[in-house]
């Protein structure tokens, strides 16, 4: 278990070498998503490509920088990315076009580090902070990020967000789903002992262009692993307060906790959860900087919080299909999701499988499904993804 870092960097990114100063990093993605939903007489089918691409230099005496650009080319129009018209389809955002990425610049030293500009930023598991990596584009901030390492065991962090670009891209046909002005500050405490980590952090969020959706969080999360010989337990348990904040008119207070035990048995890891996002009937708690795909199910049917809150009480299963050789290499997970409100009635129910692969150096497969059973909420939903996915890195030893 590691401290979180100053600017973490997202699944499938490429490691920094420390020796190039110069270095080119990509990162392509091949995707077919599909969407049954009963709310639409037409199924969604999106084919779209992917491609990041990044120039990171090491200027030497703990500076750096990034540039990075990333486009995305759509076969057919057979979906509703947002930016298309297409609302005959269910929704899948990810709309052809272009766009900048990240642009930053950075300088680190033993104990202390600053980085100012568009970037990634991940806190912990992302619940509330993150990059919604799923979607083609990413979630990114236009940010001042700083970290302090005074101990070995205690890391400090603070980020001011100015702006946040969000994964619907420049041609969204609503304006606030390109990107949101915010006035956002970040204070997050980690403490590693041993197999465990304590977290506390205040999330003061205040949104510029809508005013409903500023709040301010303040948590407590411990977790750890203590995984010997392939056995052992594992845990998460979270508690936070969220109330508004700065120019909100609204008036609210609502908790939040998450319980995960899990339990690992040669290398098969199961797990069991409650999350509370409470609600009241008028109003509920959101998370809108989070990596929402990652919570709730794989179907998005929470990516805002009920006015009712949510309940979602769920169990899921995963490792490698086997110890060695290719089946070592396979990964898979199977989970299932209960869901009610908070106050009232029952939302509906949830099935999500996945299997990874590798097929070469830097190259991986995915196949992923989610199946959404509606009870009181939403109409039945079935999505289908086929996924390939390109990563890599090469110094360019004479540029600098």
């Amino acid at each position: 278990m590691t401290a979180p870092s100053i600017r973490a960097e997202g699944a499938g990114t490429p490691a920094t070498s420390a020796s190039a100063p110069l270095q080119l990093e990509w990162d392509a993605r091949l995707r077919h998503e599909q969407v049954d939903d009963d709310a639409f007489s037409r199924d969604a089918n999106a084919d779209t490509l992917r491609l990041r691409l990044g120039l990171r230099a090491n200027f030497g005496d703990g500076w750096s920088g990034l540039l990075e650009g990333a486009g995305v080319a759509s076969a057919g129009e057979r979906y509703n990315s947002g930016a298309n018209g297409r609302t005959q389809y269910p929704a899948i955002t990810d709309p052809h076009g272009g766009e900048l990425n990240q642009a930053w610049l950075g300088w680190q030293e033993d104990a202390f580090g600053v980085t100012v500009g568009r970037q990634r930023l991940l806190l912990d598991n992302q619940r509330w902070v993150g990059n919604s990596g799923w979607r083609q584009y990413e979630q990114t901030y236009d940010a001042l990020a700083l970290q302090w390492q005074p101990l070995a065991a205690l890391t400090v962090r603070y980020d001011w967000l100015d702006r946040v670009h969000r994964v619907a891209g420049l041609d969204a046909l609503n304006p606030l789903a390109r990107e949101r002005k915010l006035n956002t500050h970040l204070l997050n405490l980690a403490w590693i002992q041993g197999v465990q980590q304590w977290v506390g952090y205040a999330y003061l969020h205040e949104d510029r262009d809508v005013a409903s959706a500023s709040s301010a969080t303040y948590g407590l999360r411990w977790s750890g692993k203590a995984v010997r010989d392939g056995y052992g337990p594992g845990w998460t348990l979270e508690a936070a307060r969220q109330v508004d904040y700065a120019n909100n008119p609204l008036h609210f207070a609502h908790s939040y906790w998450l319980l995960e035990p899990a339990w690992t048995v040669q290398g098969i890891t199961a797990k069991l959860g409650w999350e509370h996002l409470g609600g009241n009937g008028h109003h509920a708690l959101q998370t809108p900087l989070a990596t929402l795909h990652a919570f709730n199910g794989w179907d998005d049917q929470f990516n805002v919080t009920p006015a009712g809150g949510l309940e979602d009480r769920y169990a899921s299963v995963g490792g490698n299909l086997g110890h060695s050789g290719l089946a070592g290499k396979l990964g898979w997970v199977v989970s299932y999701h209960d869901y009610h409100a908070d106050r009232g009635g029952r939302y509906g129910s949830e099935w999500n499988a996945s299997l990874s692969f590798p097929l070469a150096a830097g190259l991986s497969g995915l196949i992923k499904m989610a199946d959404y059973r509606a009870d009181g909420l939403g109409r039945d939903s079935a999505k289908l993804w086929l996924q390939l996915e390109w990563h890599g890195q090469q110094a360019l030893t004479n540029a600098l």
